[in-house]
């Protein structure tokens, strides 16, 4: 900050008698800006201006001070005032060179990628206006982090929507029915955003996430349209009467499967705090877009199959087998693609063959088949303690940012060449054509505005960030930080290094905090709470898993303690606060106790001035000691030193505050181990230790983990509210308390094989793996309806349970193989992409591989038992007997 500056000479202070304190007043009175008025001569008013204020800087040097014996004191005689800037406590470097920081932090309303962008479309005319020598260059930029989600995700929902159509195309075997299914999804997304954007919500790595979340189901109701009007068209009718029939059947299970999705989706409107902005814009995105599909699929579907399917009846039927199984009479072609097509028909039709027969062994063991599931199912959640609990998973965003705490006192010369040696040492670990900086933030920010949007728990000049950036196709960046964890303590010991959250979702979800584990002991009595701060921390970061553990404020601040003699000083007409004032002016600077500012009458630009002694000459005990102290009224001058004694003695560099009261707080980081599982390890020791808790003190644990359970929380409520009301939604269309018993079934077979996807694949239970659950079970309950409602239909035809549930079985086995098989195939690209949405694209296809299984084997064999008195003909056919083909 540039300023007026003032530099005392101490040895002139000394000879002179004079005192800090009397620069400091004499400045005030002859530094004015003020206006003295108005004077009205003959014809004219006249605007008196008074010489309050010098000319310019070099004008200060002649302000009289002080008169001793007869001769006047100027300012140049006891000070040197010049141009210039506050002591440095705040160093920047770039690569090791000497360089300024600006920050932007961005409102929240505002896309990050619209404001860097602006930004650098800026840079160069700024550039333009530097002095020579000066670069200006963008570091530290979270867009890297932002785009490369983005485009991951996109990435991702196109493989996905391409991967889905080519699986439409090998089932439905017509190119114009896979054209018909997949023009519904970009309309479906273009509809979702549209409706986002009314809203107010932005495209970012949420609502994309949510989209590509979707697109393996967008095309369920459209599929589901297109196979059963294909079906009808398979029994000889015409192609309006094949389109009505078709459309009209599978309209009523197809709005309560959609509204079952869309319910399923209830407990992420239900989160609270920072889990509500990062997770209902996802969650907005999927109902959104299953709501446009759905209504595509009742419209637009059915137009364009009028159209398309016009002409290819015969099409149609030579891609279907008929309900004996034997194909069709058609021609034999010569495309290659037909007759791959016509090839996977006659073993998809064996794969339905044999379904029908097991589904017919099911239902003459019943009893056995259902045990089955249920003690797979109760098997399986005896491994969900083993998961492991995060509440986001860990995003390599491509930046590492690290904090370093040098010995409490250490000054800012000390601490930047520190600085530049851990720069050294970086840059032997990480390979130069994988780094693409290092920015070095040492100390204290100049502005207390600064440092409100500082996460690091920067406290004093012995603090410093550093800001590692890396170059696309980098090594994992976890991996980096785990060999900084093992080697910078060893080459600089005495130093602690602490890995902050570089990425935006890490230090949205830590609330500012450096940490995802704040331990706090809060209470009055700082001695107390920081011997037992101690004991605590020395036990937590014996916790396997734990990194960074460190106590955030510092206990051994080097401190001089002045002791003035009150009764000597009194003597000689001092006091406790003309020690005081002598202090803060010699070593604060006056700005701190007597602002002051000059205004350049040629700019028009005012400058605070500040008088003080540079800290140079200021590097003694001695030189502390030969302070000048005078009297408010400038008589009595003493040295300090002769009013007083120094120790030197410790003392905390810092009291934080938590609600008034003061607070001291641990910070932890786990590393290789699941948030939940180290939280559970604190919670133990927090209560081994509760007996050494000081008197009136209190300890909890905050933090991210704080913020997870409550998501879990809000989660599991949530949801088991959404399968209520799921279930009362199907009471209520089917008429029945039962029949919906038997639909949700199939979900205890989805969360089992979420569990054993997430312990297979090493993934931790998460909120993106939740989202995942909630989505599989929507799609397991809306492929159950199906099923159901045909059994139902045929119970209603006259067959008896048994027959109608192989009848549904059989008919159902294609358009419920391939929903589930396009959600899979469309969350693959995310499952095995290593982002932040890989949970959520494990979690969906875990479920639904076993949901599948269960919604083909035990809710028909569920709905057999159930109807088994509607007719006494409920025992099951012969094993032999086929099942009915679609």
């Amino acid at each position: 900050v540039r300023q007026v500056q003032a530099d005392l000479k101490q040895q002139a202070l000394h000879t002179y008698g004079i005192s800090a304190n009397d620069v400091v007043n004499a400045l005030s009175i002859q530094n004015l800006i003020t206006p003295v008025g108005t004077q009205k001569i003959g014809t004219f008013e006249y605007t008196v201006n008074l010489n309050a204020s010098p000319s310019d800087i070099a004008a200060f040097n002649d302000l009289p001070i002080k008169t001793v014996n007869g001769t006047v004191i100027y300012m140049r005689d006891v000070a040197d005032v010049h141009d210039g800037s506050p002591p440095q406590t705040n160093v920047v470097h770039v690569d090791g060179k000497s360089a300024v920081l600006l920050a932007v932090v961005k409102a929240g309303a505002v896309s990050t990628l619209s404001i860097i962008s602006g930004i650098k479309q800026l840079l160069p005319s700024v550039a333009k206006t530097l002095p020579a020598g000066l670069n200006l260059a963008a570091v530290g930029d979270q867009s890297v982090f932002v785009t490369s989600a983005v485009s991951g995700v996109i990435r991702e929902g196109v493989i996905a929507a391409a991967l889905t159509g080519m699986m439409i195309l090998l089932f439905l075997g017509s190119w114009r029915s896979t054209l018909i299914i997949t023009v519904s999804i970009p309309l479906a997304i273009l509809a979702s955003v549209m409706t986002l954007s009314l809203l107010g919500e932005t495209i970012n790595v949420m609502t994309l996430g949510g989209l590509a979340l979707a697109v393996g189901i967008l095309v369920d109701d459209a599929t589901v349209t297109i196979e059963n009007i294909n079906r009808h068209l398979e029994h000889g009718k015409e192609i309006e009467t094949a389109i009505l029939d078709g459309a009209q059947q599978i309209v009523v299970p197809a709005t309560v499967s959609l509204m079952c999705i869309c319910i399923a989706f209830v407990p992420m409107f239900g989160l609270g705090g920072v889990a509500a902005y990062l997770f209902r814009p996802l969650a907005e995105a999927v109902v959104f877009a299953l709501i446009a599909s759905y209504v595509l699929s009742q419209t637009l579907v059915p137009t364009l199959a009028n159209y398309l399917l016009r002409n290819q009846v015969l099409e149609a039927h030579a891609a279907h087998y008929d309900t004996d199984g034997s194909p069709d009479s058609i021609p034999a072609k010569r495309n290659p693609l037909v007759r791959f097509q016509q090839g996977f028909e006659r073993h998809f039709e064996a794969i339905r063959s044999g379904y029908g027969g097991l589904l017919q062994l099911g239902l003459h063991h019943r009893g056995k088949l259902i045990a089955g599931f249920v003690g797979f199912t109760l098997l399986s959640f005896a491994l969900a303690p083993y998961l492991g609990q995060d509440f986001f998973p860990s995003v390599d965003g491509g930046q590492i940012k690290m904090h370093v705490r040098a010995q409490t006192g250490t000054r800012i010369e000390e601490t930047t060449r520190l600085a530049d040696r851990i720069g050294e040492a970086i840059r032997k670990i990480i390979p130069a054509d994988e780094l693409d900086g290092i920015v070095d933030n040492i100390g204290l920010s100049v502005s207390g505005i600064n440092m409100a949007y500082n996460n690091s728990g920067t406290i004093g000049v012995e603090d410093a960030d550093i800001l590692v950036s890396l170059k696309p196709n980098h090594a994992p960046t976890a991996d980096y930080v785990k060999t900084m964890r093992e080697q910078l303590p060893r080459q600089f010991p005495g130093t602690s290094f602490a890995f902050l959250p570089a990425d935006m979702v890490s230090q949205i979800l830590n609330f500012g905090v450096p940490a995802p584990i704040d331990l706090q002991l809060i209470g009055n009595d700082l001695q107390a709470n920081r011997k037992y701060a101690n004991e605590l921390w020395s036990r937590i970061k014996q916790i396997p898993g734990i990194a960074d553990a460190r106590i955030q404020q510092a206990f051994q601040q080097p401190t001089l303690n002045v002791n003035v003699d009150r009764s000597l000083a009194g003597l000689v007409g001092l006091s406790e606060k003309d020690a005081a004032t002598a202090l803060q002016t010699t070593l604060a600077g006056s700005s701190q106790t007597s602002p002051t500012y000059w205004l350049n009458p040629k700019t028009g630009v005012s400058y605070p001035v500040s008088i003080q002694t540079p800290p140079r000459n200021l590097g003694t005990m001695s030189g502390l000691k030969n302070i000048p102290v005078t009297t408010s009224s400038g008589t009595g001058t003493q040295l300090l030193g002769g009013l007083a004694t120094i120790q030197r003695a410790p003392s905390n560099a810092v009291v934080s505050h938590y609600n008034v009261r003061p607070v001291i707080d641990i910070y932890a980081t786990p590393q290789g181990r699941d948030l939940g599982g180290v939280a559970a390890d604190i919670r133990n020791v927090m209560q081994e230790t509760a007996h050494d808790v000081p008197n009136g003190a209190n300890v909890f644990l905050r933090g991210q983990v704080t913020t997870m359970t409550g998501a879990y929380q809000q989660l599991f409520v949530g949801l088991g509210f959404a399968v209520v009301l799921i279930y009362l939604l199907i009471v209520v269309n089917f008429q029945s308390w039962l029949d919906p018993f038997v639909i949700v079934m199939a979900l205890p077979t989805a969360l089992a094989g979420i569990v054993w996807m997430l312990f297979a694949s090493g993934t931790t239970l998460s909120v993106p793996a939740l989202t995942g659950a909630i989505m599989c079970m929507g799609v397991a309950t809306a492929n159950s309806i199906l099923v159901i409602s045909f059994a139902r239909e045929r119970l209603a035809a006259g067959a008896d349970a048994v027959s109608a549930a192989i009848e549904a079985g059989g008919t159902r086995f294609r358009p419920v193989l391939m929903t589930a098989l396009a959600m899979i195939i469309g969350m693959a690209p995310m499952a095995i992409e290593p982002s932040q949405n890989a949970p959520l694209g494990r979690a969906v296809i875990g479920g639904l591989l076993f949901a599948t299984c269960a919604t083909l084997f035990l809710v028909p064999t569920m709905f057999s038992v159930v109807h088994a008195r509607d007719r006494k003909t409920a025992e099951p056919a012969p094993v032999h007997a086929r099942a009915t083909q679609a």
